[in-house]
């Protein structure tokens, strides 16, 4: 999982883009922004732009909510508290429903999905901004404050059981996000809507009545898929989207068993109903074997796998 959550996918949108409107329709809003640092858009069909503008306010409103509950770079958000502490009492419930789909991705991916790796991460990201590589004992160190199995959290608190732990909810928030932003454009009656948080959610289509299609692209830009969506969501994980060193050798998406940044795949792209299942499934399947990540993907209700390369 990376430090940030900005380009570590790698969705093309295609002639459906909110970035690009290639086909005449019906009216449209945009907006552009930023989503835990990383830059984010929709487009919603059926609607002025000025018509737009209080929902385009509410959306921020609601992004900055939830970035002061999973962002690891506001000192007062939820998760660098419990970082800190060791302990967060009184969660917010989206923290909850987060680390409950973390714990449901963890069991799935075999614990290729593990958000307690965010003391590995940072040793590894410390070492390859040095050009170094972690000696053994520090690594050895780093890994003894990671495990799943230490974390427990209920609606009182969330609390890690052993010493030093950090958590990072960067293979999931962002998802997670665009889950809720999606919600609350439902709710508004909004129901053709393309929505880039960093994952892609797709809800009804165009205005004139074509369908949204995502190409999925590796980080050298090419377009190796094409997928229609329609009221699904689709995320695409690379190991090489966000890189710890300058020479480009070191991703970061981390084994949580050895703490090495040894994936078995250099993209893969899932598609579920929700995006934060899409996300997370992404992340973790990249450290899988083929047979073992379409097995996860499989037994998750909705997901689909969309491509692997």
């Amino acid at each position: 999982m990376s430090r940030s959550l900005s380009r570590r996918r790698f969705l093309a949108i295609a002639a459906s883009a909110a970035a690009a409107p290639a086909i005449a329709g019906p009216q449209a809003a945009q907006w552009r922004g930023v989503a835990l640092g990383a830059g984010a858009s929709m487009r919603l069909e059926g609607i002025a732009p000025r018509q737009a503008e209080p929902i385009f306010a509410a959306v921020a409103d609601e992004l900055r909510r939830l970035e002061s509950i999973f962002s690891l770079y506001d000192a007062g958000s939820a998760l660098v508290h419990l970082n800190r502490s060791g302990r967060l009492d009184h969660p917010p419930a989206e923290l909850l429903e987060v680390l409950s789909l973390s714990e449901r991705l963890h069991h799935v991916t075999r614990g290729a999905f593990d958000p307690t790796i965010q003391p590995i991460w940072r040793l590894q990201a410390e070492a390859a901004a040095r050009g170094e590589v972690p000696v053994s004992d520090a690594l050895a160190r780093a890994m003894a404050r990671t495990g799943w199995d230490a974390v427990r959290f209920d609606s009182k608190a969330v609390v890690f059981t052993r010493p030093g732990m950090e958590m990072t909810l960067n293979g999931v928030a962002q998802g997670y996000i665009t889950d809720r932003i999606s919600a609350l454009l439902q709710g508004r009656g909004l129901h053709d809507v393309l929505i880039d948080m960093g994952e892609i959610a797709a809800s009804g289509t165009r205005g004139n009545g074509a369908s949204w299609v995502a190409g999925i692209a590796h980080p050298d830009g090419q377009v190796i898929r094409r997928v229609t969506l329609k009221d699904r969501a689709l995320a695409t994980s690379s190991p090489s989207g966000t890189l710890l060193d300058a020479a480009g050798k070191v991703g970061h998406i981390l084994d949580p068993g050895t703490g090495e940044a040894v994936a078995r795949h250099g993209l893969v792209s899932v598609s579920a109903e929700k995006a934060s299942v899409a996300d997370g499934l992404s992340t973790g399947c990249c450290l899988l074997a083929p047979n073992t990540a379409a097995a996860a993907i499989a037994a998750t209700p909705t997901a689909r796998l969309e491509a692997m390369a």
